[in-house]
């Protein structure tokens, strides 16, 4: 049964960012004494076997929000897709998005987009990149590789109209100590494909040998509950089945994560009758 979520705790703005440099600087410190071996090395040309591939539409109307602030949010995940894409990650090494993609700032081209904090959207330099992180980790349990840092989504932000994927099945970042860190626990060397095409972003896990297993995807216990301090909370499990990709049979059923979130939208409000299209999610 899911736990009650206890009210938010609303700290001053120094407190918070005081908070915000510790973290940022104890993540600087781990980076270089860490005994992890972080992936680096990039190459152009792809890995024979696509694993897991997936698409999302970078512009999204959403209401009373300005579509400058989306444009702005493409251009950020396009300048994070140049320092991602073609990364290799051969057997022991991790992925790290934030030691790949650096401290998003307005010199390096990135743009102010919305983000989430403390309960609250608002807009700061580098918004909206957990579009990318939110895709390749979606993609990743689709694979072998092995999730070692994921950070869920303290707020259910919009209802589900047009929701193709379960609810919670995303990572949230934010520079640099809300990272998503992906390791290689197999023999074979993987690569990641990060494309902006269009408005569209699109994504691949490459595999220099076939896929062993195919997985899917999906959730248990989803439950909505109202908490004593007068917000609506929601959560769920996701877990995926492992399948013999040769034979189509199960092998396992596996728990992927546990996720709770505090929504910011009335749970009874109305599924919309016309979903999103968009092209299929193949580059």
């Amino acid at each position: 049964m899911a736990q009650p979520i206890e009210k938010p705790v609303h700290r001053s703005p120094l407190r918070l960012a005081l908070g915000k440099a510790f973290y940022i600087n104890k993540r600087r410190v781990e980076w270089y004494v860490t005994r992890k071996h972080y992936a680096t090395v990039r190459q152009a040309q792809n890995l024979e076997h696509i694993h897991a591939q997936h698409g999302t539409p970078m512009l999204r109307e959403l209401s009373g929000v300005d579509m400058q602030l989306q444009r702005n949010k493409k251009a950020s995940l396009e300048i994070a897709a140049s320092c991602v894409d073609g990364l290799l990650l051969k057997p022991g090494e991790t992925f790290s998005f934030w030691r790949l993609v650096g401290k998003p700032t307005a010199k390096r081209g990135f743009k102010v987009g919305l983000v989430l904090r403390n309960g609250t959207i608002q807009q700061d330099v580098g918004g909206g990149l957990c579009q990318m992180t939110n895709m390749i980790y979606w993609m990743a349990i689709h694979t072998d590789l092995e999730i070692t840092e994921r950070w869920r989504h303290g707020y259910d932000v919009f209802p589900d109209a047009g929701r193709t994927q379960p609810f919670a099945s995303g990572a949230t970042c934010a520079y640099n100590y809300i990272d998503l860190q992906i390791k290689n626990t197999t023999q074979n060397t993987y690569q990641l494909r990060i494309l902006p095409k269009d408005d569209w972003l699109y994504g691949q896990w490459r595999c220099d040998a076939p896929m062993a297993h195919k997985f899917e995807v999906y959730e248990k216990e989803h439950a909505i509950r109202p908490e004593w301090w007068g917000a609506y909370s929601r959560h769920n499990e996701i877990w995926r089945t492992r399948r013999d990709a040769a034979t189509g049979d199960a092998v396992a059923e596996e728990f992927v994560s546990e996720n709770h979130a505090i929504m910011m939208y009335e749970p009874l409000l109305p599924k919309s009758p016309h979903p999103p299209s968009g092209p299929s999610p193949t580059p």
